[in-house]
């Protein structure tokens, strides 16, 4: 089986300049053109080579949680709903039947849960449970319009967003998350609700989320306009 860590390594020094990129150093406006064209190839690699919806990541026994999962966002302050009671899931775009979801509409579709593994670009690695209802649910509930191929998170942290291929959004282990280590998803955390996916790096898993939109064009995404892989698979 083709390893696509190293397969990467090969790939004109992919690895290390997609990095440097990720890490939020570009060398200026000379090294700048190189690393996206990397991050370029990287996502095309990932998305069109190595990206199956039928591998799932590993799960792991919840006796191997570990201990704090750390927190972040890009707000001067943790992002707080000031009327949790009012907030409202929209999902729009290129669809059949636009939805606004309460946070009891999301708990009453199928609920998947699993104890994985989280990956950041910063180099660490945090076991947890996470419990919420699949992205795939939430497009057959809405009935998509042929033209829709990507899909765009939005959030009330800053205007945090990510845009996702549709093949890595319907994956069987991509949710909307509510719920966290057997308990409601906390603030610091992404509450009300958060993507998740064990397949992708921590930066594309919006947190906070309001809405989602199904598109016909690539989104861009706020960490992936600044020179981060765009499909950040792991």
């Amino acid at each position: 089986m083709t390893d696509r860590r190293a397969f990467l390594r090969l790939v004109a020094g992919a690895g290390t300049a997609s990095l440097v990129a990720a890490c939020g150093w570009d060398g200026g406006n000379t090294v700048r053109p190189l690393l996206l064209d990397v991050s370029r190839l990287n996502d095309w690699v990932g998305e069109k080579i190595f990206f199956s919806r039928n591998r799932l990541a590993r799960e792991y026994a919840v006796a191997e949680r570990t201990r704090q999962l750390p927190s972040y966002f890009i707000s001067k302050v943790m992002p707080v709903l000031q009327n949790p009671a009012s907030w409202r899931l929209r999902v729009d775009g290129l669809v059949r039947k636009p939805q606004s979801l309460s946070l009891d509409d999301l708990m009453a579709m199928r609920r998947t849960s699993y104890t994985v593994k989280h990956h950041c670009v910063e180099g660490w690695s945090a076991i947890a449970t996470w419990h919420g209802v699949p992205v795939s649910a939430i497009a057959e509930r809405c009935e998509l319009l042929p033209g829709a191929r990507y899909v765009r998170f939005d959030s009330f942290d800053s205007g945090y967003s990510n845009g996702w291929d549709m093949a890595s959004a319907m994956h069987p282990q991509t949710i909307l998350a509510y719920g966290m280590n057997d308990n409601p998803l906390s603030p610091a955390h992404g509450a009300p609700l958060r993507l998740y996916s064990p397949t992708k790096l921590g930066y594309k898993m919006t947190k906070y989320l309001l809405s989602v939109t199904f598109t016909a064009e690539r989104p861009g995404g706020y960490w992936e306009d600044q020179g981060y892989p765009w499909f950040a698979g792991v």
